[in-house]
């Protein structure tokens, strides 16, 4: 992934040196799953840890200095989250002037360690990257990048951008008037219609991510081994995979998230097609 070719952002915030430990209140709605994830592929109690997303790719180039930052955090790290987020604002801002005839709106990413107060209540560590609705932030603790590593190694980079793309998927859906909708329905649902509809909702930011895949790849960014690592990442964070992993058997009616065949077909009609029209998961359910 030739991440040092991409523009960097200027909506980050870097709280590192600032944040405090809090418990997750409120976290969004890509944070429940990761906590399956932690237990499913890292090996650390779900409870523990509520949440890890995503991964695979390739080293992240050598151009830029590994000089330590402030709480050990590296300026690469930081770097490739700015370039990353820089991508995905130059990539929907031209989707959304050709497809939608409208501008795009960014959001702002929060760096943070230990702990960050957002506008969705405190969040921890363990909450995982996730986004926060009211503020429209992106929120990501750059140890949730190591503990990515450590299971993909060297092969990391479309892991960690997969996991941006797919946040900043869910600040598409609320730019749209999407998630203010399913939040609407969710209210008047039972539990399992509004499990139903999360499931929807996070298929639908795998697609907007595969979306943003597509045009970086048309543009020579990312290679076939980044998309084979995308489509491993998206199999190994299904409901099913993760529950079949963490507990030994799979509860279809209590999934947010969809199963790793739903995940895995999403990201890819998002990453072959290029269309938002084509990421109507509602539809595709028959809403």
């Amino acid at each position: 992934m030739k991440w040092d070719k991409m523009r960097r952002s200027e909506n980050v915030e870097d709280v590192r040196g600032t944040s405090t430990v809090g418990r997750a209140t409120g976290v969004g709605i890509g944070s429940l799953v990761i906590a399956l994830l932690a237990g499913a592929i890292f090996g650390v109690n779900p409870v523990t840890v509520l949440n890890t997303m995503q991964g695979i790719s390739s080293a992240p180039p050598s151009s830029v200095r590994q000089q330590p930052a402030q709480n050990g955090i590296t300026d690469q790290e930081s770097e490739f989250v700015k370039a990353v987020l820089g991508d995905t604002e130059d990539t929907w801002s031209a989707i959304f002037k050709q497809q939608l005839r409208t501008s795009y709106q960014p959001p702002r990413l929060v760096l943070f360690r230990d702990g960050v107060n957002s506008a969705c209540g405190m969040a921890s560590t363990a909450s995982g990257p996730f986004y926060c609705p009211p503020n429209q932030k992106v929120y990501l603790d750059m140890r949730f990048f190591q503990k990515i590593e450590a299971t993909a190694g060297a092969n990391a980079d479309f892991a960690r951008a997969y996991a941006i793309a797919h946040e900043v998927g869910h600040h598409i859906q609320n730019q749209l008037g999407i998630a203010s909708q399913v939040k609407q329905a969710q209210a008047q649902s039972s539990k399992s219609r509004s499990n139903a509809l999360s499931v929807l909702l996070e298929l639908q930011a795998d697609c907007f991510a595969g979306i943003w895949g597509h045009h970086t790849a048309r543009r020579g960014l990312i290679g076939e081994r980044d998309v084979e690592g995308a489509m491993n990442a998206a199999a190994q964070i299904g409901d099913d995979y993760i529950q079949r992993r963490s507990q030994g058997y799979v509860v279809p009616e209590s999934f947010t998230h969809g199963s790793s065949k739903e995940r895995v077909r999403w990201f890819n009609k998002g990453l072959q097609s290029g269309s938002i029209q084509q990421c109507d998961t509602f539809a595709a359910a028959g809403r």
